[in-house]
């Protein structure tokens, strides 16, 4: 936005012959043209303290609205007060948006001044200028509430009224392209400013639904299993070394299981959030093409720099207009529950990029299912990070057993006692397909 007002001073800069600044109705300098004149004179110590402080004085400020310069809608000249510290005569451009002065424009003036058809083509880029601080004040303005009605109600009037009234608030910005973000966990204020997130046009907190039950493998504080193994296996089976890993019968004989990590861990690592209830930020961003996600993109990066090493960032799909906002919500926490659960995916995570997550997070928590129960227990963390790897590397025996840096040997006698834990046939797809889902779907 700067660099947006920085060209706007510097064309009214060349339009005009004479160095800019530019201020925001509080006399607060925003930018200011560059000064490569000789003349000592074109630095008065109100210019010199505005550029040095990026403030006026009080006395600066009265003598100078004295002139009627929040009632104009032209261009004002105001002359000289040395006992104010205005050493030169100047003009000022009002920057006026829908009627409400929202800042100035300050020229020296000089005789025989800038023309009458000049002045008229700086206004109109004043008016520009109007329209970009017209357009942060509405990004500054606090639509927590409105946001957060939108995303909680359920569809219906009352999800209807709530996107109107965001609509509202938002103006002509809500027919834009937005992405909404999710961070979490947020652990920051309820509504932090988006003045201080770029490219926010609301944000609000909201309770996190993301992975708050059990690491898969923790156990409770009374040394129970948390993963709530349940009765055995739905089926059983006959331990069988899966043909689909070598190309023959696995042998059990010879071989010893690895080390197993300590329990409590995930396979594959993860983020396991901390006890008690979770909070997520879900952020409105504004975007000028959906090709270019960059704006989503630093305004999640500084937001999780504010939540903390453990926040993770999920972004939805870019999409016009509001009407799609408890859509884009589910795709935005999902993809950050998704970027929890996989490391790889994180800490910055876009729906369109979560490939089999997408459907997974869809999935009802429900429970795990029981065929993998007790494949989950403390006690075989490492079965099951084995058969997520084997499965993750499409069965592949060489290549799982170079992952783990196990041997084959070793490779078929934890397969093996998967199949003992589960029921399940390594050799069927349709059983693969369902431990594959299960062991993902535990991540979440």
């Amino acid at each position: 936005m700067k660099g947006d007002y920085q060209e706007l001073v510097d064309e009214i800069s060349v339009l005009l012959g004479t160095p800019a600044t530019l201020e925001n109705r509080d006399f607060g300098l925003i930018a200011f043209g560059a000064h490569d004149s000789d003349d000592d004179s074109a630095m008065d110590p109100v210019r010199t303290r505005s550029i040095l402080t990026r403030k006026s004085t009080p006395a600066v400020r009265a003598w100078f609205e004295g002139f009627g310069i929040t009632r104009a809608t032209g261009p004002v000249r105001i002359p000289a007060a040395p006992d104010a510290g205005v050493y030169r005569d100047r003009i000022c451009l009002p920057v006026r948006h829908r009627g409400v002065v929202l800042g100035y424009v300050w020229l020296l003036d000089a005789e025989p001044g800038p023309s009458h058809e000049r002045l008229t083509a700086a206004m109109e880029v004043a008016a520009r200028i109007g329209e970009l601080l017209a357009d942060e004040e509405r990004a500054g303005a606090d639509l927590s509430r409105e946001l957060r009605a939108v995303l909680t109600a359920e569809r219906g009037w009352q999800y209807d009224m709530a996107v109107a009234a965001l609509r509202t608030a938002l103006g002509p910005d809500a027919d834009g392209l937005h992405a909404l973000v999710c961070v979490a966990p947020w652990t920051g204020e309820d509504s932090p400013s988006p003045r201080a997130v770029p490219g926010a046009a609301a944000l609000c907190a909201l309770p996190w639904r993301g992975p708050g039950g059990p690491r898969l493998g923790a156990r409770g504080a009374d040394g129970t299993d948390e993963a709530a193994p349940g009765p055995g296996p739905a089926r059983t089976g006959q331990a069988r070394g899966p043909r689909g890993a070598s190309g023959g019968t696995g042998s059990a004989r010879g071989a010893a299981p690895g080390r197993a990590p300590s329990a409590g861990a995930a396979p594959g690592g993860g983020y396991a959030p901390g006890p008690g209830p979770q909070r997520s930020l879900a952020v409105l961003v504004r975007l000028r093409s959906a090709d270019n996600p960059s704006p989503a993109d630093t305004a999640a990066g500084r937001l999780r720099g504010t939540a903390g090493p453990a926040a993770v960032a999920g972004i939805a799909a870019p999409r016009r207009g509001l009407g799609e906002l408890d859509l884009c919500w589910h795709e935005a926490s999902a993809a950050a529950r998704a970027a929890h659960a996989q490391p790889r995916l994180g800490p910055l995570a876009h729906w369109s990029e979560l490939g089999a997550y997408r459907l997974l997070t869809a999935l009802p928590q429900a429970g795990t299912d029981p065929a993998v129960r007790a494949l989950l227990a403390p006690a075989h963390t490492e079965l099951a990070r084995t058969a997520e790897v084997f499965l993750d590397h499409a069965g592949q025996a060489g290549r799982t057993a170079a992952a783990l840096g196990i041997h084959r040997q070793t490779l078929y006698y934890r397969l093996s006692r998967v199949e003992q834990l589960t029921g399940l046939d390594l050799d069927s797809g349709e059983d693969r397909l369902l431990l594959h889902m299960a062991l993902k779907a535990a991540r979440l």
